[in-house]
This record gives structure tokens, sequence and C-alpha cells, in this order.
């Protein structure tokens, strides 16, 4: 893991428990183990933020499809959309309640790009070269979305914007920030992190933090 490794992560999650004030486990039943709760929305990326409009983004969409498509920033926003509201788990142990998203739904990306019947895995790929890897069935959840609205504004590049995925129920470095691709797979093809000694699945419930 080089300097990825588990005392490294440690040092960061102490930093930033002191630097954003998260306070101890509350609502139980609501926080996952091992989580502590914030106000704030901490930002966590590689350091390299490509700017880019709303406007001017396209999403490439191939693999194993019936159906590859580029879309153009207004092709993907005439897509069907829908409001979420849902909690945020980090890996390194912050949470946060109640965020509100805007996007459209996975399984809209689903409809349209008809994925062969042996696609099992769909991996995410970011404008700064960040990869992650989620199963299929996990991308069909109903709120699981490729996002463009949140609270109400566009999303700010420092939390990935144009559009970035949110998928709720894994930790959020499977909600890939400045996406730009999707990529579905027969294959299981691990991202940046799960590489890196980070769990391949992620769910917050299991503390699957580290494989």
């Amino acid at each position: 893991m080089g300097e990825y490794n588990q005392s490294y992560i440690k040092a960061k999650v102490d930093k930033a428990r002191e630097k954003f004030g998260l306070t101890g486990q509350t609502a139980p039943g609501r926080l996952p183990p091992g989580q502590f709760l914030t106000t704030q929305f901490p930002i966590l990326d590689l350091g390299e933020r490509p700017p880019l409009e709303l406007k001017d983004f396209t999403l490439h969409i191939f693999g194993e499809v019936e159906n590859e498509v580029t879309l153009t920033s207004q092709e993907f926003l005439a897509l069907p959309t829908k409001e979420i509201v849902c909690d945020f788990h980090c890996v390194t142990r912050w949470s946060r309640y109640d965020l509100k998203w805007q996007g459209v739904s996975f399984a809209e990306i689903v409809k349209l790009a008809k994925p062969r019947p042996t696609t099992k895995f769909v991996v995410f790929g970011s404008r700064d070269g960040y990869t992650t890897n989620v199963p299929l069935a996990d991308c069909l959840r109903d709120n699981v979305l490729v996002a463009f609205k949140l609270d109400g504004s566009d999303i700010p590049l420092l939390h990935g914007g144009p559009i970035r995925m949110i998928i709720p129920h894994l930790y959020g470095w499977k909600s890939a920030k400045f996406l730009n691709a999707i990529k579905f797979v027969q294959q299981d093809e691990p991202g940046f992190w799960e590489t890196r000694g980070y769990h391949n699945h992620g769910d917050p419930w299991l503390e699957e933090r580290y494989s």
C-alpha cells in the first residue's frame, strides 16, 4: 500500500476530526459504526480539480452495452431527473446528514445504454484520472444518481462538479467526483483506492474500509 497504509490513513483521520470538529456518535441506527457526525462537508480528492462548466461537460457511456453513447450536457440534462435527501459517509470516519441532491437516476443510464446480460460491474471514471468500481446491482438502487445539483445549486468544483456519482449506501470514495465516463464490464476492475488497500465494496454499515 506504500504511503496509503493504515497508519497514514489514521493520521489523516485524526487531523480531519480536529479540523472539522467531528462529534461523537449520535442517532443510533442512523450513523454507521466508527463514524462521527459533522455539519460541514469536508473536501477530499486527489488534489486535481479540472475546471469545467455544467453546460460544457460530456459523459461517455461504453463497455458491455448495446448502445455506446457520449452525451452532451444538453442531452444529459434532458433525461428525467429526481431529487433525493441522503446521508454521506466518508471512509475517513466523518458523516454528514441530509444532503439534497438532484440528478439522473442511474436506472435511466441503464435504460439508455442497455448493458448486456453478462455485465456485472460498473467502473466510474473522472477527469482527474480517478476510477472506482461498483457492482451493477448496487448501482440499480432507487437512490443512486448521476448528480448535477447539491442543495439546489450547481455542484461546485470543490465537491466534484459539474456532475458526480452519488451512491449513498457505500462509502463516499465510491461516489466518483468530476465524472466523465461510465464503463459497464463483465469482470471487476478495482479502481484508484481499491488497488491501494481500500475495500473492494465499501459498505459503511459493515465497516468495509480496508481489504
